[in-house]
């Protein structure tokens, strides 16, 4: 599946809902949906962005769901069973992070604290330092489990998984993102 610029510029401040489930033990938190994930519904969507892979490298999904299209519902039960859910800081679709005001981070760390309160996971994962830092006011926040939780649930801050963040690999990924994981029990 693929799409045209024109095509993607379209879904420009789109939002899609957030992939979680009742019982999440792992909360991922992207900043905000990409164009490529506003187009097919799924997070963390575009080709070459490292998330799954760094995924199933880590052990937290038994198999590479199909991504870079709406996802199955196979692969949604896959993720659902695994503990696993998906949130965002900010629901509005942008081709860029950066894209996004202090204003509008502040706002969705607000009302990501208020879901992670009603969803109870055991662990959240925030993939983004510079956005958490902006997001939740803690300029000197550095990657890996924060001292602050978010709605009492443990915190970690995590490299973005994004093709723009040259200085993380698969496999380091899957290895930040393992810790919360065995945090969080995941995999049961």
């Amino acid at each position: 599946m693929g799409f045209t610029r024109a095509e993607l510029e379209s879904f420009r401040d789109a939002t899609i809902p957030d992939l979680v489930e009742s019982g999440v033990r792992l909360l991922f938190v992207g900043i905000n949906p990409g164009l490529w994930t506003a187009a097919t519904g799924t997070p963390f969507a575009r080709p070459g962005n490292r998330f799954w892979p760094a995924l199933v490298e880590a052990g937290v999904l038994p198999r590479l769901p199909r991504y870079a299209e709406e996802l199955g519902d196979d692969d949604r039960r896959m993720i659902f069973d695994a503990g696993v859910g998906v949130s965002n800081l900010v629901a509005r679709a942008t081709a860029r992070a950066d894209e996004l005001s202090r204003d509008e981070l502040r706002a969705g760390a607000a009302a990501l604290t208020d879901r992670v309160a009603a969803w109870r996971p055991r662990a959240v994962a925030v993939v983004g330092v510079t956005a958490y830092r902006q997001g939740f006011q803690r300029p000197r926040a550095v990657a890996g489990r924060q001292e602050e939780s978010i709605a009492d649930v443990p915190t970690w801050v995590l490299p973005n998984p994004s093709g723009l963040n040259a200085h993380d690999t698969v496999a380091t990924l899957a290895r930040a993102y393992a810790e919360p994981a065995r945090a969080a029990g995941v995999p049961a």
